[in-house]
């Protein structure tokens, strides 16, 4: 009888520190990922389902970097980004996978001003018709964005991040994929333990809220690391941001499900 009250007791444990189901790495976000050793190659070949890159419009060129002091002319958003990911969906007959079932989002953050840089993101978009029809692969404009009542005067390849804290028309919202914000907006949490209650009852009304939408969301500047991911995913939080590309694909292909 005690070795089966154990055994109950580990298996409560372990299923306790499962990750909650239906989370794969497709519900990977690569924050930053410009800034990994290999760009975009990385979270690709993890199978990330979104990819984050930062841009800024100099000498009529989308350079890719997180601050102006950054910007170097070879690193170009279409080098690091637009082109293998052409390869990829070319490779793939109009998928950014072989699977045929995945969906990438290419999260794009304009940190130069948003109108002149979004007009030549499109112009240099216009180029790779085999990126901009694919079904799978999305192209989401965060960091400066045109007002939302211009949303709709940009071409169908182009959506936009919302914000969870903003209230949007209905016609804004058809323009918009997901819906993210800092986490310190709403939390003090480290990552530590689990969220206080007051604060997770707040957290998961706002998940709920965007679900509602039917839109997924994210939150970045958020802990990164395994039990910050766990909780997180407890919440129903879509895409689980992080810098460690591999240990959280490591955690969301090895943890048990419930």
């Amino acid at each position: 009888m005690r070795i089966f009250l154990c055994v109950v007791m580990l298996f409560n444990l372990v299923k306790g520190i499962s990750q909650p189901p239906g989370y794969s790495v497709s519900n990977a976000h690569s924050h930053n990922d410009y800034e990994q050793p290999a760009p975009l190659m990385k979270a690709y070949q993890a199978g990330f389902g979104s990819i984050e890159a930062d841009i800024y419009l100099r000498n009529d060129q989308l350079l890719v970097a997180h601050e102006e002091k950054e910007l170097d002319n070879n690193r170009t958003l279409e080098h690091l980004y637009l082109e293998p990911l052409n390869r990829y969906v070319t490779n793939n007959q109009g998928y950014p996978y072989t699977d045929h079932s995945k969906k990438l989002l290419l999260l794009i953050d304009i940190k130069s001003e948003a109108i002149p840089t979004l007009d030549k993101l499109v112009q240099v978009l216009k180029q790779y018709p085999s990126l901009t029809g694919s079904r799978n692969l999305q192209f989401v404009i965060s960091g400066n964005r045109p007002p939302e009542n211009t949303y709709n005067s940009y071409p169908g390849f182009i959506a936009f991040d919302g914000e969870l804290s903003k209230t949007y028309t209905n016609e804004a919202l058809k323009h918009i994929a997901l819906m993210s914000d800092n986490l310190a907006n709403y939390t003090q949490w480290n990552g530590k333990g689990i969220i206080v209650a007051d604060e997770g009852k707040k957290l998961q009304a706002i998940v709920a809220q965007a679900h509602e939408l039917g839109k997924p969301v994210r939150f970045w500047n958020s802990p990164d690391f395994e039990n910050a991911w766990l909780q997180l995913m407890k919440l129903g939080v879509d895409y689980i941001n992080t810098d460690h590309i591999e240990r959280l694909s490591t955690f969301l292909n090895t943890h048990k499900k419930y």
